[in-house]
C-alpha cells in the first residue's frame, strides 16, 4: 500500500510509534516519499537515513530527551544520503491542518503564527481575516496522505481497532488519508473498549497486521514499557553514518540479536 513517490504519514504521540511498518518501508526499499509527521524522532531519522524521503513535513524533530537527529541533520545540511526538503509547522497548525483533511475541508485556520518567523520560511502558512469577527487568523492546507501507518492496540475479525492511552492524532491521520494501515498487538473477537478509548471503525481502515511489538522501542500502554535505553542509544548509533548503516544493514535488513532482545523485553513486560 506504500508506493514510490507516496505522501506518507506515520502517526503516534511518544506512544504507539510504529516502527515495524517504517522498519518494512526501508526494507522494500521505497523511495521518493513525502513524509509527515508531527514529531519525527527515531523512526523518521532511520526512514531518512536509509535513503526512502525527499521530503519532511513536521512540527518539531529530535530525539526525545536525548538531543538531535543525525540522519535528518546531515540530510538537511549535507544531503545525505539525498537532499531533504523541510516545511516546517507548529504543532497547531500540524493538528489544525489534519484535522480539516479528516473533514474534508480545504484547510485549517487557527490563531497562531502571528510574530512568529515561520510564515517568512514556510509559503504554505497564510492569514485570512475572518468573515464574521474580522480577527486575523492562521491557515494552513489540508494534510492528505496517500497513506497513514498507525500501531493501535487490538483489532477485531471485522476490522474495527482499538487504541488507547496517549492517542495522538492518529484518529484524523487515518481519517485524512486515501489509504490507511495499522498494525496492532492482537486480533481479538471483541474490542470491550474502556472509557475515553478511540475506535477506527472497519470502513476507515484499508489493512489491519497483527504485529506484536510493531511499537517497540516506543511504548504501547498495556502491553510494554517504552525502552529509554535505546533511545539513548540511538545518539551514537545515529551520529557517523557508518554506524548508522551498520545498524540498519544488521538490525533492519538483516536478522540480529535486535530481534531477540525486543522479544524478551515483550515477555518480560505480559509477565510483569
Amino acid at each position: 500500500m506504500v508506493r514510490d513517490g507516496d505522501v506518507v504519514a506515520l502517526e503516534g504521540f511518544t506512544h504507539l510509534i510504529p516502527f515495524a511498518a517504517g522498519h518494512e518501508i526501508i526494507r522494500q526499499g521505497r523511495r521518493n516519499l513525502s513524509l509527515i509527521r508531527m514529531t519525527p524522532d527515531l523512526i523518521y531519522d532511520q526512514l531518512i537515513g536509509a535513503g526512502c524521503a525527499s521530503k519532511l513535513t513536521f512540527s518539531w524533530g529530535g530525539n526525545p530527551g536525548v538531543g538531535s537527529l543525525h540522519r535528518l541533520r546531515d540530510a538537511v545540511e549535507q544531503g545525505w544520503p539525498q537532499p531533504l526538503l523541510v516545511e516546517e509547522h507548529a504543532h497547531a497548525g500540524m493538528a489544525a491542518a489534519y484535522a480539516a483533511g479528516a473533514a474534508h475541508l480545504p484547510f485549517g485556520i487557527l490563531r497562531g503564527y502571528l510574530g512568529t518567523d515561520l510564515p517568512k520560511y514556510n509559503s504554505n502558512i497564510k492569514f485570512i481575516d475572518c468573515p464574521f469577527t474580522g480577527e486575523r487568523l492562521a491557515a494552513v492546507p489540508a494534510i492528505r496522505p496517500d497513506v497513514t501507518v498507525v500501531h493501535a492496540q487490538k483489532a477485531d475479525r471485522r476490522g474495527n481497532v482499538l487504541m488507547w492511552g496517549v492517542v495522538g492524532i492518529q484518529k484524523e491521520a487515518v481519517l485524512a488519508a486515501r489509504r490507511s494501515i495499522v498494525t496492532v498487538e492482537e486480533i481479538v473477537d471483541r474490542l470491550d473498549a474502556p472509557p475515553n478509548a478511540v475506535v477506527l471503525p472497519s470502513w476507515v481502515v484499508g489493512a489491519v497486521a497483527e504485529v506484536r511489538g510493531g511499537a517497540f522501542p516506543s511504548y504501547a500502554q498495556g502491553y510494554y514499557p517504552r525502552n529509554n535505553a535505546f533511545y539513548k542509544q540511538w545518539d551514537s548509533i545515529s551520529r557517523e553514518r557508518e554506524s548508522f548503516q551498520s545498524w540498519i544493514e544488521r538490525h533492519v535488513l538483516g536478522t540480529s540479536d535486535f530481534d531477540g532482545f525486543k522479544q524478551s523485553l515483550l515477555e518480560a513486560a505480559t509477565h510483569a
